[in-house]
């Protein structure tokens, strides 16, 4: 019995089942140094399989390679790249960039260790799970048991069946849409990362600050005869020595809420658009794929068919027409092919796009912890800062706490 067509093409996941399905940690180990070279490696915790492998970049490279050959029609995310581009003017540390490039990975197989099709796929258990000597063997081995997807999809060949009428005026306004949300998260990206810069800078401003009022205090330099005795700076300046331990606190306040924006909002922020940009590599996957062969083949069938015209009016040898005719069968096949290949490409696009409105509720979880990291950023500040006003009036002698604006 054949499935409902709405089953088929629906994936029917919300977006807090796709969280649920797995929540993956990649984190830096210390780097190993042989005799020539030293080299990165991860330790990769898999919440659903409640398991710890090691893996190097290398690693993960070769499955992002198998994972797009085993599924060219699904989305699939792009790796960060391996080192810094060379030649190119950059502001970024090796360390920055390290940093950087765990990030990216960890989005990476999150995103693939949630995808409705991939995180049931054997490979993928494999990349999570395998802790022998070699994964890259091991993963060149598993996929070679197996075609890509449209060899092993049960309703492959009945794409066309399932697909809409409308499918393509139907993917043209998702693909704009789409498009014109990822501009707009792109700009929040790029907005959210100036307000945790800004909150950095913040940080190590009001540590100079307290710096400099320190030197100032530890001044050592007697007051000059010109210096009214009832200035008080003499008492003044001995007080200011303390007021670097609170702008430190305050510092440390300040990164903190960084850290957060960094972690909370932006990373967010980016794996959602990691997700976005795979889904339009994908659409060119599709029409510079099998599209484009599709269309390739058709002519090239075209051209065969107005030869073996010519040869029937034109006396030639039997065998040359009977290779021409093996010939014209085998196109015939091979492009009743791809025609199943690009209805089973627009079948998997459909899905996909599904998939990216499931993820588009994440605006919510984003602004949530926008939100949140403000309230308790400020919220901590606003502590210090409170603590240290009553402070200031002791130390100085304003009993009201502050002296009031001149």
């Amino acid at each position: 019995m054949q499935p409902a067509q709405e089953d088929v093409l629906t994936l029917s996941q919300t977006l807090d089942q796709l969280l649920a399905r797995d929540s993956v940690q990649v984190e830096l180990i210390p780097e190993k140094k042989g005799l020539f070279l030293k080299h990165v490696e991860y330790q990769v915790t898999s919440k659903r399989y409640k398991m710890s492998v090691y893996r190097r970049y290398s690693d993960f490279d070769v499955f992002h390679e198998i994972l797009l050959q085993r599924f060219s029609y699904r989305i699939v995310p792009v790796l960060p790249p391996k080192r810094m581009l060379k030649g190119v003017l950059t502001s970024v540390s090796e360390s920055d960039f390290i940093e950087g490039r765990r990030r990216a990975l960890c989005r990476f197989i999150n995103l693939v260790a949630r995808h409705p099709f991939f995180s049931e796929d054997e490979l993928v258990k494999t990349f999570l799970t395998f802790s022998g000597s070699d994964v890259q063997i091991k993963l060149r081995d598993t996929y070679k048991k197996t075609g890509d997807e449209f060899m092993t999809n049960r309703v492959a060949t009945l794409a066309k069946e399932y697909l809409p009428a409308d499918i393509q005026a139907q993917f043209s306004a998702s693909r704009e849409l789409i498009k014109n949300v990822h501009n707009s998260f792109s700009k929040l990206r790029e907005r959210a990362e100036k307000i945790a810069e800004r909150s950095k800078e913040n940080a190590s401003d009001l540590l100079m600050f307290g710096r400099e009022l320190s030197t100032l205090g530890s001044d050592t330099l007697s007051l000059p005869s010109l210096a009214s005795s009832e200035s008080g700076w003499g008492t003044l300046r001995q007080a200011l020595k303390s007021l670097s331990v609170e702008f430190a606190l305050l510092s440390d306040k300040s990164a903190q809420q960084g850290r957060r924006e960094e972690d909370h909002v932006v990373e967010k922020l980016n794996l959602f658009l990691d997700l976005l940009q795979s889904y339009k590599d994908l659409c060119e996957r599709h029409e510079k794929g099998v599209l484009h062969e599709h269309q390739r083949a058709l002519h090239k069938y075209s051209v065969m068919k107005r030869q073996m015209m010519s040869a029937t009016v034109q006396p030639k040898e039997q065998a040359s027409v009977e290779q021409l005719e093996s010939r014209i069968v085998q196109q015939e096949n091979a492009i009743q092919t791809m025609e199943l290949r690009n209805y089973f490409s627009l079948f998997c696009l459909h899905q996909e796009t599904q998939l990216i409105f499931s993820y588009l509720p994440i605006t919510s979880h984003i602004l949530g912890a926008f939100v949140n990291s403000q309230v308790q950023g400020h919220s901590e500040m606003g502590q210090v800062w409170n603590e240290l006003q009553p402070k200031l009036g002791c130390l100085f002698g304003d009993k009201n706490g502050l002296t009031a604006a001149m």
